[in-house]
């Protein structure tokens, strides 16, 4: 398949998924969060496969949304969209990290300069993280004045326990990959010179390992943590995106995140 904002690549039993948007630092507009959905199902169509790295081209990781996506003024009321069609911009994120997180291959997400925002859903949504130690993690969803979706909620609380996650979202503040692992959200902290070789030989090591316990491991650890959240779900958290995106005080605070963003960049 031909993809605008991702590279895929299969080298036998290892393949990686590459977001492709360098000079957006790997920002997630509605083409890049479908192709993230079909290049799951692109990697399920392939059995040889057994593990996927997941990673940015560039300096960074994933700057999580993009707000100057196009897609954004589809979901605005005054569009002229229907509320299915505005509905289903907003549930494009959810669609995506369930794509990942459901993919028949281990994930690893491999992590590298920032990891903003949807970036942090999209580690969450992979099975193993391996990072940069000078890699910066952060979550400024309601600093930008809207709650943080695409099924991030139940994955953090999953992941790292609800006080963490409630203040991680809460105070929007950075926080470090060595903090990341001590929650057990990360699980291996390396130089940025090393963070290549070791995310290659993670992904080896599962890889040489008989496919069929691995596959049952991944499928059994994932229905204990689904049996555990019952009752937390993000099913429709794109409708929850959208009635808070365009509520004045949220848009307010979109508009002053984004002054202060570009402010730091001239």
């Amino acid at each position: 398949m031909n993809f605008e904002t991702l590279t895929l690549s299969a080298d036998g039993p290892v393949g990686r998924l590459t977001l492709n948007r360098p000079e957006r630092l790997n920002a997630l507009g509605a083409t890049t969060l479908r192709e993230l959905a079909e290049a799951a199902r692109w990697f399920d169509a392939r059995p040889d496969v057994r593990v996927v790295i997941v990673e940015g081209a560039g300096r960074a990781f994933c700057a999580g949304a993009d707000l100057r996506d196009p897609s954004i003024a589809e979901a605005v009321p005054a569009s002229g969209k229907s509320w299915g069609e505005r509905r289903e911009v907003g549930q494009l994120g959810l669609r995506m990290a369930d794509a990942i997180e459901q993919m028949r291959a281990v994930t690893i997400a491999k992590v590298q300069g920032h990891a903003v925002g949807g970036g942090i859903v999209i580690m969450a949504a992979c099975d193993l993280r391996v990072a940069a130690e000078d890699a910066v993690l952060s979550i400024p969803e309601i600093d930008i004045g809207i709650p943080l979706a695409w099924g991030g909620i139940p994955r953090l609380v999953r992941e790292i326990g609800p006080a963490m996650t409630k203040e991680l979202v809460m105070t929007c503040r950075p926080f470090t990959p060595r903090e990341a692992q001590a929650m057990g959200f990360v699980n291996r902290v390396v130089p940025a010179a090393r963070l290549d070789a070791e995310a290659e030989a993670l992904a080896a090591e599962i890889a040489a390992k008989p496919s069929v316990p691995i596959t049952i491991t991944k499928e059994h650890a994932n229905a204990v943590t689904r049996a555990m959240s019952a009752g937390i779900t993000s099913f429709a958290d794109g409708d929850a995106l959208l009635s808070t995106a365009f509520d004045p005080e949220s848009f307010k605070a979109r508009e002053a995140y984004v002054e202060r963003q570009l402010g730091k960049t001239k």
